[in-house]
């Protein structure tokens, strides 16, 4: 009976002993990738995320620099400026989002054409957008009148024998908003 409460207890401490050395493999994985961060980065994290690049998920991270993510808005920022009854065009994306990643750019164009400063709001790392503003799919393009939703398109564009919207589709959402 001795010898078995011995193996036991040796048995529990090498199981602590294992959980306490993969939470410092985890917390050192972590300093790691902060530390590979660059000034570069972290200050473009800062400016469109508003944290430390450490913070964003790696995907986000590679996409800082894609000009055509360059308009985030932060939840809060989206959501005071509802509660402001602000219009806007808000492009709902993930940068997991193959859909989103094909629409984008071609998305950004027509809304500059048509004189709209479309806001990207990045579900990804915004995880509780989904619920906060009911996003079902990605991409998800939205225009807001007096801080209430008035016209909502889903879906990306067509491309590699997808169903989707063309871009004549996206003209004319923004040209059916700008008349509501």
């Amino acid at each position: 009976m001795k010898k078995l409460m011995i193996y036991l207890g040796v048995i529990v401490a090498l199981f602590a002993l294992l959980f306490i050395v993969n939470q410092q493999s985890e917390k050192a994985k972590e300093q790691s990738r902060a530390s590979k961060i660059d000034a570069a980065t972290n200050e473009k994290a800062k400016q469109l995320y508003g944290v430390e690049g450490a913070k964003l998920r790696p995907e986000t991270l590679a996409q800082l620099n894609d000009p055509n993510y360059q308009n985030i808005i932060k939840p809060a920022d989206l959501k005071a400026a509802l509660d402001d009854k602000k219009d806007m065009y808000v492009y709902y994306f993930s940068t997991t989002c193959v859909h989103c990643r094909a629409t984008t750019p071609v998305l950004n164009p027509i809304a500059k054409d048509a004189g709209v400063d479309l806001k990207q709001l990045n579900v990804w790392e915004y995880e509780a957008g989904w619920n906060e503003f009911k996003i079902t799919a990605t991409p998800t393009l939205i225009y807001y009148k007096g801080g209430k939703e008035v016209q909502r398109l889903e879906g990306g564009v067509s491309h590699d024998g997808q169903p989707g919207h063309s871009s004549d589709t996206f003209k004319t959402f923004f040209e059916d908003a700008k008349k509501k």
